[in-house]
């Protein structure tokens, strides 16, 4: 209900154009076209639709995500833990954006990444982007469903005791949100992209890669 309300049509839109490129510009380089990425927390598919990959993999607990996603993606409807635990080694990559700061409590952050540990091969990735609260003190907590606060030192560490290794940690890369501060042109985001300096100025969100330690 909250996201119903949360994203108007052009919004969605506007969010998927944003993320087309993101995709394609910065997060194919982590991922192989022979890969299967589960995306977890799936929302209007604007990751998992536009990234390359064998085989893809969307799961939300709201079945209206379903109707935005491509025919090339297979559709897990339930809550993110539950629904995870069944795909045992099955991901090369898994990858959230947005979702971590959802969960209820740090129990439950434990919990799930014990989950992607157990849904990824050997050698696997985890690639997360998020609000970070270093940068957010205040607006992190605009948003009446985020519960969990975390910066990317926090979530590094959670990671590092969890047996995953951090092989890239960036604590601005994103803005906050893609209601502004992101130009919406194809050829605007994709100049942002290649400019880390501006990452420094409007980035608020972290980008993680976490590794699964190899066979």
């Amino acid at each position: 209900m909250i996201y119903k309300n949360r994203f108007s049509e052009k919004e969605i839109i506007r969010k998927d154009e944003i993320w087309k490129v993101i995709a394609k510009d910065f997060l194919q380089r982590f991922v192989r076209d022979s890969d299967t990425v589960i995306d977890v927390a799936c929302g209007h598919g604007d990751f998992i639709n536009n990234i390359r990959a064998k085989r893809k993999i969307g799961i939300d607990l709201n079945i209206d995500s379903k109707t935005f996603l491509s025919e090339q993606v297979e559709f897990h409807q339930g809550d993110a833990l539950s629904t995870l635990m069944q795909f045992r080694e099955t991901a090369d990559i898994v990858f959230t954006s947005n979702f971590l700061e959802h969960l209820p409590n740090k129990d439950t952050l434990n919990q799930f990444l014990d989950a992607v540990m157990s849904a990824l091969k050997p050698g696997g990735k985890y690639i997360i982007v998020g609000p970070n609260l270093r940068y957010l003190p205040g607006e992190y907590w605009d948003f009446y469903d985020h519960e969990t606060g975390l910066t990317h030192l926090s979530l590094s560490e959670a990671l590092e005791m969890k047996n995953f290794s951090v092989v890239k940690c960036i604590d601005k890369f994103l803005p906050y949100t893609t209601k502004s501060g992101l130009p919406t042109h194809p050829l605007l985001v994709r100049l942002y992209l290649k400019l880390p300096v501006a990452w420094r100025i409007l980035g608020k969100q972290f980008f993680i890669v976490a590794e699964k330690p190899g066979a």
